[in-house]
């Protein structure tokens, strides 16, 4: 919509993070005076995180691009849309018409979830270039939960959501929702739903290598060694289905693998365990039976778990865990959403695929394709390893994978290798600054806004439409426009010449854009007229006449119902999971503990309320405050290497080396150092002046492309081993050690 002169109110979701916080954005003869959280917005009500205010200044930032940009041997040059679709298009069926369709890769980073028109029309382009080369930030993130969903549930998005609103006990591993504001739990104001829980007599407990600022509100914080999430699981289940029976209630009709699930158990007991988790037997135990007693209860695992070398495992685990105990499905337990736009349930040609796993394997290591992307960690040897079916093309959609994926610095020495690469962003940044041509979509302001991907991960059923704020700018172009602008001149050169159904086709997508796809998928949805009477039927133009969204209710229980698996039953057992646990024996042989070799500590990240991506960096006013890219190191570790709190550390890793200030805290446990994600901003050839002036060290200059769950490919981040001493002094030799 048009932004008029003089005072107006609008009403939208904050898209910058998982939370959907409703948004009150007061304009001024076309410009922003302010931004408030929305009291009416009956999910967030009135809620809103510092990085809410960052929406202005992206806007508004003098680094983001406006026009598509080509690079030359003598720099940067503003080059016309047609020309750079044209010559992107050329270009990429060059490559595949001589070395082959995979020879052309692509990577998508995590802001393509956050937008509609990419979520809608970004998987068209990828079918168009029919390569088994794509790469994702699934495979650095979330890979573990969608890969035990499709095993277990027949489907990779129907993931169990804990139902905070009304548990009386939550059990939170590897993850920290106050700095995350929820993920995969998308609960904004998460700070008062946990204090609800202890208000009602409910307990929060947090197992974590550092005590999070989750953990500093929890009514109990344990630590727990990194990567052996898995065995302290295995451990609860021991006192669950050993020690007590298990208890599936109405679930028992329709779920397979009970036995096999009790028959694994009795090997973990919690005092078998201890000496690789750390975490005492007695407390072990104290924490299952405590869960098992209470009247609900939910076990909630994420980036600290699914970014370890048995991630898979862990969200696997903590699944059972839920089933055993009876709270899956269950009121106050880990429920599924219905969604108004339903990616699980809906129309086939609207709904996301269920997922596959293992239908190819990447060139160089053989890691396994899941849902049609193979691991990010893969890219890199898939990019600069000379042979048949080398990457030589790459096509990057709002994604900095030199910061956000493992061993960056291999990756961007792979990239300035390429014979083309385009990126789609709206940044030049420490990955796009190696493209042949940037091609930059509108603000998130100048866009409208549905959550496709986040209202089927909430705590609770909503649905809300966000108009755009800003016409576009003259000249430029929405992301979904660029998407189906280059698909459609890909699509013609392979042909040969203009195709009428291809022509016919782009024609019917450009106009009905991702609003009309949109209504139709609320339409077909399980609240719309497919549903119910037209006239009370959700659409649209509904959502429209309520700016603030709709409460669709409390999450109810919808198995059997809900399952995608074939026989509608749920697999507890599932094979490829089950075989998996010899690995987890063997890296952990009995009798001995798991620490890394002498001298070396474990790595470990962390995120903060006002972080999320790489390119938030670039807001001033979301780095006010100390400086956050510092190393956290235990007392005693600092003290054994003659650290003190704010002096400079050299941490070095298989892959790298970086040197950062350190933090001296017992916030992280004896042998862990942690280290933020996303920094690094200080290579060359980047315009963005804000984060160049916060460069800070990159966590992905040291973690190992090498180091992989073996059986889904994440990549396993946390548990790094890196050698931590003091910074050399300017000017004096580097001590040997």
């Amino acid at each position: 919509m048009s932004a008029a002169p003089g005072p107006q109110v609008h009403f939208r979701t904050c898209n910058l993070c998982e939370a959907m916080c409703g948004l009150r954005i007061e304009l001024d003869a076309g410009r922003i005076t302010a931004i408030r959280g929305d009291a009416e917005d009956p999910f967030s009500r009135g809620h809103v995180c510092p990085k809410a205010l960052a929406l202005e200044d992206l806007h508004q930032d003098p680094d983001r691009l406006r026009g598509p940009l080509r690079r030359t041997a003598t720099g940067w040059e503003p080059v016309s849309w047609d020309d750079a679709l044209d010559e992107s298009a050329r270009r990429l069926h060059a490559i595949q018409r001589e070395h082959g369709r995979d020879a052309v890769g692509s990577y998508l980073g995590n802001p393509n979830v956050h937008n509609l028109g990419n979520m809608l029309f970004g998987p068209e382009l990828l079918r168009t270039l029919r390569s088994r080369n794509r790469f994702s930030a699934t495979s650095v993130d979330q890979l573990p939960h969608q890969f035990a969903a499709y095993l277990m549930f027949g489907h990779q998005l129907l993931v169990p959501i804990p139902d905070l609103d009304h548990t009386g006990y939550l059990l939170v591993l590897g993850a920290n929702p106050l700095a995350s504001n929820g993920s995969l739990m998308t609960a904004p104001d998460i700070r008062a739903r946990l204090r609800a829980i202890q208000q009602r007599g409910g307990r929060v407990v947090v197992m974590d290598p550092r005590r999070t600022e989750t953990a500093a509100i929890a009514d109990a914080h344990v630590f727990i060694r990194p990567g052996t999430d898995a065995l302290a699981l295995l451990a609860m289940l021991h006192v669950a289905l050993v020690e007590h029976a298990p208890r599936l209630g109405p679930l028992d009709a329709f779920t397979q693998g009970l036995e096999t699930v009790c028959a694994l158990a009795r090997d973990f007991s919690p005092e078998q365990v201890a000496p690789h988790t750390g975490v005492p037997a007695p407390t072990l135990r104290r924490i299952a039976r405590d869960f098992l007693s209470a009247r609900a209860a939910v076990c909630y695992g994420r980036m600290g778990l699914s970014t370890q070398s048995f991630g898979a495992l862990c969200q696997w685990l903590i699944t059972v865990l839920n089933v055993v105990s009876g709270n899956l499905d269950r009121r106050g337990g880990a429920m599924f959403t219905l969604p108004a736009f339903d990616i699980v349930g809906g129309p086939r040609a609207l709904a996301v695929g269920r997922g596959s796993f293992g239908r190819w394997k990447s060139r160089v290591r053989g890691l396994p394709e899941f849902a049609g992307e193979l691991p990010s960690a893969a890219m890199a040897e898939e990019l600069d390893t000379p042979g048949p079916g080398r990457v030589r093309a790459l096509v990057t959609v709002a994604g900095n994978p030199v910061l956000s994926t493992p061993n960056g610095a291999r990756l961007e020495r792979a990239l300035a290798g390429l014979d083309f690469m385009v990126s789609i962003d709206p940044y030049l940044n420490e990955t796009t600054r190696h493209a042949h041509l940037i091609l930059p979509p509108v603000s998130p302001l100048e866009r409208g806004h549905y959550d496709v991907a986040f209202h089927a991960l909430a705590v609770r059923n909503t649905a809300k439409y966000s108009p755009a704020l800003f016409e576009p700018g003259p000249g430029s172009r929405q992301d979904w426009q660029i998407l189906l602008g280059l698909q459609h001149r890909l699509l013609t050169l392979r042909k040969g010449r203009p195709s009428v159904r291809a022509t016919l086709k782009y024609q019917a997508l450009s106009r009905l854009g991702p609003e009309r796809v949109l209504d139709l998928g609320l339409r077909l949805g399980p609240y719309g007229a497919r549903f119910h009477p037209a006239k009370h039927g959700l659409s649209l133009a509904k959502l429209r006449q309520a700016p603030h969204g709709l409460d669709l209710g409390a999450l109810q229980p919808c198995l059997p119902q809900r399952l995608q698996t074939k026989d509608q039953r749920i697999h507890l057992a599932p094979e490829p999971l089950v075989a998996d646990v010899r690995r987890l024996r063997e890296a952990f042989a009995r009798g001995a503990a798991s620490a890394p070799g002498s001298g070396e500590l474990l790595l470990i990240g962390r995120r903060h309320l006002r972080d999320n991506n790489s390119w938030m960096h670039n807001v001033q006013g979301l780095l006010k405050g100390k400086p956050r890219c510092t190393l956290m190191m235990h007392p005693q570790d600092a003290a054994r290497r003659e650290l003190a709190d704010g002096m400079e550390a050299t941490v070095t890793s298989r892959v790298g080396t970086v040197t950062v200030p350190v933090h001296v805290t017992d916030e992280v446990m004896p042998g862990v150092v942690s280290l933020p994600h996303g920094y690094g901003h200080g290579r060359q050839g980047t315009r963005l002046a804000v984060a160049a002036a916060h460069a800070g060290a990159s966590h992905n200059d040291l973690t190992d492309e090498q180091a992989v769950d073996a059986l889904c490919g994440n990549a396993a981040f946390s548990g790094t081993p890196v050698r931590v001493r003091r910074a050399a002094a300017p000017g004096a030799a580097t001590p040997a050690g």
